[in-house]
């Protein structure tokens, strides 16, 4: 048994790997040699003004492994002046600080393997889906980025993009201006990509073959009139890209479906916190901080799939002309077993990892 922590995660996984490993688990939900369980949040009344405590899991399986990732979250949604909510804030303990671990498990003998810390996975993993998304549905030509924020995941989906397409410019934008010249910067001497800071988010994606929004805005963040014939676009969360954006997309696929399809009841809620639906406890005045919304403000649930994609059930890109969408979402708990197990099989190989007993974890007591 392993603990495996972000340095070594860092260390071992290449973004190349990342990306082939996912997309070889997501083409097995086609033939079922893969299966995954989406997230589900679990929400509770806590400690902190205007917060609430949020569990999240979810679970995959494909190659030997079996991947449980567990968040332990406080969240927070600020308004804006007009009683409008417009991102969220998360930590635990905390501000600064996060808890979020993978459990990875031999499907073979049912032995417990290793756990994680999922900081760079998370990353990582996030930035290869967008990259599988690039590889099937922008031009094979692909060769300009408009990149909307400037944080960790706007860096990992420069460096999973350039894996698969031959990128040779960015244009960023974020609201700070430090930000996104600290990002030009930094991305530029570690790619040798040309990267130029522009003051909007139009600016970033005239021209753009690749637009890539990578925030964690609760609105969209781009006005779908901006898009331009043959692009590509591909998001972080569910909300920056609009219900009316999906009329301009000639193409649009969801990497995977990640909403548990479930009747409100017994505790559980569809429409809660932002994510996929969760078993919330809380009279109503500890709840008036958590956003509610329609279905309909959610997510895309009924888009097909990469796994409709691959199998040929839905067309992708036919011409140069068509803007494609890949909502890069889904899949995650695949995500983690896929780039979990080939971590711990690198670890396996190089002597990585502080090793625990394997016998801590079993015992003779039926369960």
């Amino acid at each position: 048994m392993l603990i495996i922590n972000n340095k070594i995660v860092e260390e071992l996984l290449d973004m190349q790997t990342c990306i082939d490993v996912q997309e070889d688990a997501f083409r097995g939900l086609a033939t079922r040699s893969s299966v995954m369980r989406p997230r589900i949040d679990v929400y509770v009344p806590c400690d902190f003004e205007d917060s609430y405590y949020r569990w999240g899991s979810t679970e995959g399986a494909c190659n030997g492994f079996f991947a449980t990732r567990i968040k332990s979250d406080i969240m927070s949604w600020p308004r804006n002046d007009a009683g409008e909510i417009t991102n969220q804030n998360k930590f635990c303990v905390e501000p600064g600080t996060y808890c979020g671990l993978v459990y990875l498990f031999s499907s073979g003998d049912g032995a417990p393997l290793a756990i994680i810390n999922d900081g760079i996975l998370q990353h990582m993993r996030v930035g290869g889906g967008a990259a599988i998304g690039a590889k099937y549905l922008s031009r094979e030509n692909a060769e300009t980025i408009g990149m909307i924020g400037s944080g960790g995941m706007a860096r990992t989906y420069l460096q999973a993009i350039k894996c698969v397409r031959d990128i040779k410019r960015v244009k960023v934008f974020s609201r700070d201006q430090k930000n996104r010249e600290e990002y030009a910067n930094a991305m530029h001497e570690e790619t040798g990509v040309e990267i130029i800071p522009v003051p909007s988010a139009e600016e970033a994606m005239n021209g753009a073959d690749i637009v890539c929004s990578c925030t964690d805005s609760m609105v969209p963040t781009f006005d779908p009139q901006w898009l331009e014939p043959g692009m590509f676009v591909v998001n972080v969360n569910d909300f920056e890209v609009g219900q009316e954006h999906l009329k301009y997309f000639d193409i649009a696929i969801r990497q995977g479906d990640e909403k548990i399809k479930m009747a409100d009841g017994n505790g559980f809620l569809n429409s809660v916190g932002g994510g996929t639906g969760g078993y919330v406890a809380g009279n109503d005045e500890q709840l008036a901080s958590v956003p509610f919304a329609e279905d309909s403000d959610f997510a895309h649930p009924n888009l097909p799939t990469f796994a409709d994609l691959i199998s040929g059930a839905v067309a992708g890109r036919s011409s140069d002309k068509e803007i494609t969408y890949y909502e890069n979402q889904g899949n995650n708990g695949l995500q983690f077993a896929s780039c979990g197990g080939a971590v711990y099989t690198k670890c396996k190989q190089k002597g990585l990892g502080i090793e625990i007993p394997t016998e801590w974890f079993l015992e003779d007591i039926r369960n």
